[in-house]
């Protein structure tokens, strides 16, 4: 009679376990019983119990539990007492650890046991069923039975406690109870029992060892050949040696390349391969001929692991180890990731030509991403190590392993700088100087590549939004002011890498002081509707009465009515009062400062909107301008305010914006 706190024993169970482990242990224990009697005739039965109600779209009755029948040793009396006993050590030689027959409580909620078993002379037939509160076993019964009656077991798990846990197909249960049970059916020098999985009434049965045995069917198990099939990893103590074996998995469904570590002939631990070589993401393609003609063949490729270490180390639910997964501790130098890092460099050596063919692919993407979006990247893409890089990566995930690329440079750059000037004598450095300015000039030649095809995208955006949309309207009043320079701005808060004011002219990125929308004064005063980009921006050098003052006026595009006599927003006057206020001395910086101008300070003024016939009539009729040779645009100078206008039409703005970066476009393929 024992005392165990199974319900707490229970809820210990760690969740590495999954609802495949009690049919698992069940499996191998039926096996381990055939394995006694030393018989060549074992069979496994597993049987698969559906739920009676029917479903309600018509499909298959989910599955709700499992009889496992053995033609083993039976439960003897010394198998009844290792049940009975926690962490029994009756099967420690076989890596038992006496605690399996717990986590089928976890999963199911009941266990139950029959069997045949001889004891002396007699074959006897015990009953039990696996308590739930103190008493490991209970309900149990012993009968004598007739003598030619052969021991046998039948442990039957009823009462799934999740519905819907395992698949409804048996096939693809039969799949999933092979992968976890493979190092059974692939043991040198060792036959393993004829497992049968089936119907509860034995229809539809399926029988695992033919997994391994028939390559040639499309859902088959084939082994992959490999001269390398064993490796060591040293740690402080000693090197530990490992066994690794391949197979390819055909049909794999949704499944993924995977490495398998293997305790005591079971699977434990399930790794996707992608996580250490990408390539492995997608499936592999096999070509095969039949009398239909040429087909292609989908497979997985999964690597078991073996060892003595994994052995040794396995937790107490076979559901992990007792190692760390990532980092060493003191008591283990060696951690799973270590063991599935080798596993994988293995299994990319075998499946080589594949691979790299995958990464060339992958290679392709990222340097045709860098010449058709981000060319500034060229001289990085060269030596760049993308074996990381996801196998399909998003032009976000290249962009970010640029990015990374290019800080890690840097950061070497300054290491060198810092190593070069920390020396007392500069004497043996030249060479180490040639490269570090060799460094530096690649990675300043990456930003101008950028900085230039930025200005590509703006200038698009730019001539884009002067266009009609769809429902023949031009875009928003805010939208073109927002571009050159962001309203409600200066240039405190915005910086020269925000703002495209090279657009108008390259000289006003040079600017001490700019305004958008803003008064200049500090106090209210009445402006235009905020969405309207007839305001002033006012550009100016260094703050010096020598420097000139220039003042701009955006007009929406193909908007004239600005010419109108009843208009309030005549341009031309808007920018000559402007520039009598600064004069006056109304005005001043953000800072308080005041804006220093004498009676020579220039002033220059540029109007830009689309010239219409109504407005060229106006310019030449009523303003006394005269056109440009190019007719886009037209000029006045107004001697006694010191001010030269000019009035742009946006088509010059675009015409000279590609002109002046025309050749730097051509260079790098984007013109």
């Amino acid at each position: 009679m024992s005392n165990v706190n199974i319900k707490r024993a229970i809820e210990n169970i760690r969740e590495s376990t999954t609802v495949y482990t009690p049919v698992i242990e069940i499996i191998i224990n039926a096996i381990q019983a055939i394995e006694e009697t030393k018989r060549q005739d074992g069979i496994v039965w597993i049987r698969a119990i559906r739920s009676k109600q029917e479903e309600l779209d018509g499909s298959e009755r989910s599955i709700v539990g499992f009889i496992i029948e053995d033609n083993g040793i039976g439960f003897t009396d010394a198998h009844r007492d290792s049940f009975d006993t926690l962490y029994s050590d009756l099967k420690i030689k076989e890596g038992g650890k006496g605690f399996g027959r717990f986590t089928c409580l976890k999963y199911f909620s009941d266990l139950i046991v029959e069997s045949f078993y001889q004891e002396n002379d007699c074959i006897k037939f015990r009953s039990f069923s696996m308590g739930k509160d103190q008493d490991i076993i209970v309900n149990e019964t012993i009968i004598d039975v007739e003598k030619d009656k052969p021991s046998s077991t039948t442990i039957r798990l009823v009462n799934l406690k999740k519905k819907g846990a395992f698949e409804k197909k048996l096939s693809t249960i039969a799949r999933n109870i092979v992968e976890r049970i493979l190092p059974y059916f692939i043991t040198e020098g060792y036959k393993c029992p004829k497992i049968y999985l089936a119907e509860e009434d034995k229809n539809g049965v399926i029988c695992l060892n033919d997994f391994l045995e028939d390559s040639a069917t499309s859902d088959k198990i084939q082994e992959l050949e490999n001269s390398k099939n064993v490796f060591t990893i040293t740690d402080k103590v000693s090197s530990l040696e490992f066994q690794i074996r391949l197979f390819k998995f055909y049909s794999p469904r949704n499944q993924k390349s995977r490495i398998s570590l293997v305790a005591n002939e079971r699977e434990v631990t399930v790794t996707p391969l992608y996580k250490y070589i990408p390539e492995f993401e997608e499936d592999f393609y096999d070509i095969y001929m039949d009398d239909q003609g040429q087909h292609e063949k989908n497979f997985i490729v999964k690597a078991y692991v073996f060892g003595t270490y994994l052995d040794e180390n396995v937790s107490l639910e076979r559901g992990g180890f007792e190692f760390s997964q990532v980092n060493p501790s003191l008591s283990h130098q060696v951690s799973q990731s270590d063991i599935e890092k080798r596993a994988a460099e293995i299994t990319k050596n075998i499946m080589g030509e594949e691979i790299r063919s995958r990464q060339e692919k992958k290679r392709k993407l990222v340097q045709s991403y860098v010449d058709s979006k981000a060319p500034w990247h060229k001289e990085l893409v060269v030596n760049i190590d993308i074996t990381n890089l996801p196998y399909n990566p998003s032009e976000q995930e290249i962009e970010l392993r640029l990015q990374a690329e290019k800080f890690s440079r840097e950061v070497e750059i300054r290491k060198d700088v810092e190593n070069v000037l920390n020396k007392t004598s500069l004497d043996n450095v030249q060479g180490k100087v040639s490269d570090i300015i060799s460094k530096v000039s690649g990675n300043s030649k990456n930003d101008l590549i950028h900085y230039v095809a930025l200005r590509k995208i703006i200038l698009e955006l730019l001539e884009k939004s002067l266009h009609k949309d769809e429902n023949g309207k031009y875009s928003s009043e805010g939208l073109v002011h927002d571009i050159i320079f962001p309203r409600k701005g200066d240039s405190d808060t915005t910086p020269f890498s925000e703002h495209n004011l090279w657009l108008l002219d390259e000289r006003l990125n040079f600017s001490w002081y700019i305004s958008s929308d803003k008064t200049l004064n500090g106090k209210q005063s009445e402006r235009p509707d905020l969405l309207i980009y007839n305001n002033r921006v006012v550009f100016r050098g260094d703050n010096e009465p020598s420097n000139p003052i220039t003042i701009f006026e955006f007009k929406k595009p193909f908007r004239d009515d600005f010419v109108n006599l009843s208009s309030k927003e005549d341009p031309v006057q808007q920018i000559i009062r402007y520039v009598n206020d600064i004069r006056d001395g109304i005005y001043q910086t953000t800072e308080g400062r005041k804006i220093l101008v004498n009676q020579n300070t220039p002033f220059y003024g540029y109007i830009i909107c689309d010239l219409t016939q109504k407005v060229e009539r106006w310019l030449e009729r009523e303003k006394d301008f005269k056109p440009m040779p190019d007719r886009l645009g037209w000029f006045h100078w107004m001697d006694n305010n010191n001010l030269y206008i000019e009035v742009i039409s946006w088509d010059k703005i675009v015409k000279d914006a590609n002109m002046r970066n025309r050749i730097f476009f051509q260079k790098l393929g984007l013109a």
